[in-house]
């Protein structure tokens, strides 16, 4: 909203000054301040109303160390993050675009089915939450908006590379893109030629085919990934700070993903898709950033605050949503890692143990517990030094992600 009141006033006024709300960069570095007061001065008034109602998380005993003291702790401060988000975002980015509106339109959708489990959990004394079931329909629906909205939308377009004598001019430099036009393609990471069609999965079908169905391999990869990343952010948040601090790092990269994808120059340096008005991705990554920070102030060991599903299925969702957009969700198992290997942990655990109770009647673990970070508790390593350590194993798999836009 101020970009168009700055607009407006920088236009019939030309007051000195306001054109800086015209660089992605101001209005980025703009709003993860923003958020990030937003989340430290409202994140304790939230805190401080989530204990007087006494909206503590009812903790299971699984026999960690420091497990019992955390009863009480108030949970669903997942709002102190989509707050944070929202605000800075419907502040400084410009409404109209695309995807914009389809961030906003995913952070509430999630966040409406988070609240609606930590709601079920906290005042119905119901541990299981929500059902399954309408969680899955939920990231389905979801799924469904976000791939409809990119297949069908007239805005969502990408640029393909061309040879130089077809390319265009860009101040002094000559790129090598042609015009815009409606395209499936994503970025393959570690391969020469990276570009890769959904319809590329229907090898048996001739060229029509593959444009006429292509949407719907697409629409069920977006349900998927979306269902994916969300619950393996919700695994991962079990120790405090992992799951925010983890995607902070996630966020970070994608945000620099959203730059280079939206900037004609370097998608023509890097030789990736360039995929016009993701500049204002940008904007949304980094007041994400600046609300995931700011909730980590009061998530940090020993945690003020749990984010609970609110927070853990957004931010997960949100995280695929955004990789969806600037065509770079065939990195996320990459970028993804910790989450991964949570939700791996997990199922292997599980089937592990199924398959040995089967065969020998008696059920065995791989793990000492899962998900994987309990596995480190069980094994005596602090929950700092685990989320410290994981942390650092994240920062690696994001700067690996961001290189392969150049190993190929």
């Amino acid at each position: 909203m101020l970009y168009y009141l700055f607009d407006f006033l920088d236009k019939n006024f030309n007051i000195p000054g306001l054109g800086m709300f015209q660089y992605t960069s101001f209005r980025a570095g703009m709003a993860v301040l923003t958020a990030l007061l937003i989340a430290l001065f409202f994140g304790k008034k939230i805190i401080n109303y989530l204990r007087r109602e006494q909206l503590g998380e009812t903790v299971r005993d699984l026999g960690l160390e420091g497990q019992k003291e955390k009863t009480g702790t108030p949970t669903m401060g997942g709002i102190i993050i989509i707050l944070a988000t929202l605000i800075p975002t419907l502040l400084f980015a410009r409404l109209e675009n695309i995807y914009i509106i389809i961030l906003v339109v995913s952070t509430l959708w999630l966040g409406v089915i988070g609240f609606l489990d930590d709601y079920i959990k906290v005042f119905r004394k119901n541990k299981k939450g929500l059902a399954g079931k309408f969680k899955v329909l939920g990231q389905v629906g979801l799924g469904l908006f976000v791939g409809t909205m990119i297949y069908f939308s007239p805005d969502v377009t990408v640029k393909h590379q061309v040879p130089v004598e077809q390319g265009q001019v860009v101040g002094a430099k000559i790129v090598k893109f042609g015009e815009e036009e409606k395209s499936l393609d994503t970025t393959v990471p570690f391969f020469k030629n990276n570009e890769f069609n959904y319809g590329e999965l229907l090898f048996w079908m001739d060229n029509n085919g593959k444009m006429k169905y292509e949407w719907i391999v697409f629409l069920i990869a977006v349900i998927f990934i979306i269902t994916a990343v969300s619950n393996g952010a919700n695994l991962t948040d079990g120790i405090d700070g992992l799951a925010a601090g983890s995607s902070v790092i996630i966020v970070a990269a994608l945000g620099l993903f959203a730059f280079v994808s939206g900037n004609i120059i370097f998608a023509d340096y890097l030789n990736i898709v360039f995929i016009p008005r993701t500049e204002e991705v940008v904007i949304f990554c980094t007041a994400f950033i600046g609300g995931l920070i700011g909730f980590l102030w009061y998530n940090t060991y020993p945690a003020q605050v749990f984010m609970g599903d609110t927070g853990s299925l957004t931010i997960g969702g949100l995280i695929a949503v955004i990789a969806i957009i600037v065509r770079k969700e065939l990195m996320l198992p990459v970028l993804c890692g910790i989450f991964f290997a949570e939700s791996l942990s997990v199922m292997l655990q599980v089937s592990y143990f199924k398959y040995t109770k089967r065969k020998f009647g008696e059920g065995h673990r791989i793990f000492l517990m899962s998900p994987l970070h309990h596995h480190f508790q069980k094994e005596g390593y602090h929950e700092s030094k685990i989320v410290n350590r994981m942390l650092i194993v994240g920062f690696i798999l994001a700067t690996v992600t961001i290189i392969t836009l150049k190993m190929r």
